[in-house]
């Protein structure tokens, strides 16, 4: 039998970043060989692929403006088409509308009504499409029911530029305002943010820095422009994240909120290979989403080559032999818990408290689901 052959496509940095050397060493001990795909070449002649793994986010962005990238954009796809037994990790489709702000917060803002059991709920947010609603921006956050603080972050979700973000504390600091961008409510959640990365059927919840806590409501203060990448690095040393002692400390979020949480997006987006940003609301203890990254570094999850690698053998099997599919991916989610309330904030287990910094906890079973009285 010959080796199933898997396609990456990626980027230089992605490649590098992600040791895809390392990964095809492991693979080939599985009977998968790794192909390294050049975009600039014809696919065909790099193929057959059973399964392409890619993060095609420069090309599609610059497709936008770029002759060149609008090529092999459309060779990409073309070849995909003209292949349809060929398994994408992931959709071109479903990445493509998370690259745009507008359309992932969309998504966002619907969790609430889909996960109303479950307490999970999205901040308020404004789209700002042209500087012609600056006029009477003012007006259209109250209108919209945003309060501030506000965090200001760019329509496009990828490239540098997408981590350049700013606070705004009041109404004179909205000139700082740049279309086309997002403006979202802040939400003070203890200086701690929940990265939730998904690997098909598993999901991990890693621990990072986060936006210190600050007074609700307008005040007179300059706005804070910073650099969401380097405030939520693990070894982050930032005044924006230093919390008063007297802050109380929250716990880690129900691992079941999350199980139904990334469940629910993996049902509608149809993807395997995500990342979603969550915060607990410091006084209501409400999980919220913040933001939803596409095929995201992984930084801190344990064994993700030998997750990544279980993904890719089972939708390959999944294919090969349908009746030995078992549960569809879109059911997958986290572990039950039957003596955690799905509201609860949930516990840590004792001995992983003292683990370092990426605190990362795996979750690969369903959730029992919630009578409801």
């Amino acid at each position: 039998m010959s080796k199933r052959r898997v396609g990456f496509c990626l980027s230089d940095k992605k490649r590098r970043k992600m040791n895809l050397v390392t990964f095809a060493e492991l693979c080939a001990t599985h009977g998968l060989e790794v192909i390294e795909i050049d975009l600039t070449q014809p696919l065909a002649s790099q193929g057959p692929f059973d399964v392409i793994v890619h993060k095609l986010s420069d090309v599609i962005v610059e497709a936008e403006y770029d002759s060149q990238s609008q090529q092999l954009l459309t060779n990409f796809q073309s070849y995909v088409s003209a292949h349809p037994s060929v398994i994408l990790l992931d959709p071109l489709p479903a990445m493509t509308q998370l690259l745009d702000r507008y359309a992932s917060y969309r998504i966002m803002s619907k969790l609430h009504h889909a996960l109303r059991d479950w307490c999970v709920c999205s901040p308020s947010y404004l789209e700002i499409r042209s500087s012609s609603q600056m006029s009477d921006l003012q007006q259209t956050v109250q209108r919209k029911g945003l309060s501030f603080p506000l965090i200001c972050k760019t329509r496009v979700a990828h490239g540098s530029r997408s981590h350049e973000m700013c606070l705004i504390f009041c109404p004179s600091g909205l000139c700082d305002v740049r279309p086309p961008c997002v403006l979202q409510s802040f939400i003070n959640h203890g200086a701690v943010l929940h990265k939730v990365f998904v690997v098909g059927d598993a999901h991990f919840t890693v621990e990072r820095p986060s936006l210190k806590n600050f007074p609700s409501g307008p005040c007179e203060r300059e706005t804070i422009f910073f650099n969401s990448h380097e405030v939520s690095k693990p070894e982050s040393c930032s005044d924006l994240t230093a919390l008063d002692e007297q802050t109380p400390l929250l716990p880690p979020p129900s691992a079941q909120a999350v199980g139904a949480l990334v469940a629910e997006l993996r049902t509608q987006l149809g993807m395997a290979l995500f990342g979603v940003d969550v915060i607990l609301n410091i006084h209501t203890h409400t999980l919220t989403v913040i933001d939803i990254n596409i095929f995201p570094g992984y930084e801190g999850v344990p064994q993700f080559f030998s997750f990544l690698l279980s993904h890719i053998e089972s939708v390959l099997d999944t294919r090969e032999d349908p009746q030995a599919a078992g549960l569809p991916a879109s059911q997958a989610t986290g572990p039950p818990d039957p003596q955690t309330d799905p509201q609860s904030l949930g516990h840590c287990d004792p001995q992983d408290a003292g683990n370092p910094a990426s605190q990362a906890t795996c979750s690969t079973a369903p959730p029992s689901p919630r009578t409801t009285l």
